[in-house]
């Protein structure tokens, strides 16, 4: 059966990593990668035998001053796609969309557009089948991503409140025009826009969000405090349910995992396992000591890697779009398979 066919506009960080997930996948075939400039993401990608186009206002010039060989423009690369993933910088894939819809091609967006860029939010775990067939879905940001998978878990129990403080980074490793600050900034926008983001997802889920930004750059932490309505007996089971979850991982007593410093050096020695990258953590991270069941009350942290955690979900997008799996179960399965995403 013929791979469905992918490009991938714009190759930063979450780009580069969608692209090499892509070409991962036995159904897909990664047909090209999209950059406006020669850097060494574009270097990047020619060196992985990714062929190389150029987006937006990018001159085939100064990419072939560069060494660097490019098969064509953007246009070009979407005359031979079936969707591509536009992972551009916040508000240029909103740009992007009537390039996408011109050329009669479905398209995956990313949480930085807001929601009306596409026909409908996407979450693996908390709407897979919402996208079947849709022309255009938004993988939703890294912390709604996080915030929508355990929201997949914990409304099984039923959910009366959920009050989450969303503990930022200040910016991703690789930036120096911002962060890490000296102080924590509380987002003054309450809630944050994170609860109506996860809304997008679960339309009647009864959550509010605040966030503070803080002197980091290796991931997001969640405190939440959920009020469920029929809860388990105990926190045990709770712990259980989570492991038994794909995409989370639950750090246990003794296994030296504090704090995100000692998660990120999980991820790195993780590198090469299956197909993970280095330093990468696709899953959500939770500690067992951290869950804490009183009553109906439940409490727990999460930890939340913005460079990764959307990229299984870009996958399962464009599966869901084209009915590629027969199931979420199956198609999450797949993904994670080739990615060396495992959970417990």
């Amino acid at each position: 059966m013929a791979r469905l066919r992918v490009a991938v506009n714009g190759f930063g960080t979450i780009g580069k990593r969608v692209a090499d997930a892509v070409a991962r996948q036995s159904d897909l075939e990664l047909v090209g990668v999209a950059k406006t400039r020669p850097g060494y993401e574009a270097r990047r990608a020619v060196a992985r035998g990714y062929p190389l186009y150029v987006a937006g206002s990018g001159s085939p010039e100064k990419f072939a001053a560069a060494g660097l060989p490019v098969a064509g423009r953007l246009a070009d690369l979407l005359g031979k796609v079936d969707v591509v993933v536009d992972a551009t910088p916040e508000d240029v894939g909103r740009e992007n969309r009537a390039l996408y819809e011109a050329a009669n091609v479905r398209a995956v967006y990313q949480g930085g557009e807001e929601a009306d860029v596409a026909e409908a939010s996407f979450n693996a775990l908390g709407n897979y089948d919402a996208g079947r067939g849709k022309r255009s879905l938004r993988v939703v940001s890294c912390n709604t991503t996080g915030i929508a998978r355990a929201a997949a878990v914990l409304l099984r129990w039923g959910v009366e409140r959920w009050d989450v403080t969303l503990v930022r980074r200040a910016a991703d490793p690789a930036e120096t025009k911002r962060g890490p600050i000296n102080g924590i900034v509380p987002t003054l926008e309450m809630p944050s826009h994170h609860g109506p983001d996860v809304r997008t997802i679960f339309p009647d889920l009864p959550i509010a969000t605040t966030a503070v930004v803080v002197p980091t750059t290796l991931m997001h932490v969640h405190v939440n405090h959920v009020r469920l309505a029929r809860p388990p007996a105990t926190a045990a089971d709770v712990v259980a349910t989570l492991r038994s979850t794909p995409r989370f991982v639950v750090f246990a007593p003794g296994e030296g995992v504090e704090g995100t410093p000692q998660v990120m050096e999980v991820a790195r020695d993780r590198a090469g396992e299956g197909g993970r990258r280095s330093a990468d953590m696709m899953e959500n991270v939770l500690w067992e000591r951290g869950i804490r069941l009183d009553g109906r009350d439940l409490y727990f942290f999460q930890a939340i890697h913005q460079e990764s955690i959307v990229v299984p979900e870009n996958v399962d997008a464009i599966r869901a779009m084209f009915d590629l799996a027969p199931s979420k179960d199956a198609s999450i399965a797949a993904t994670d398979r080739s990615l060396g995403i495992a959970h417990g």
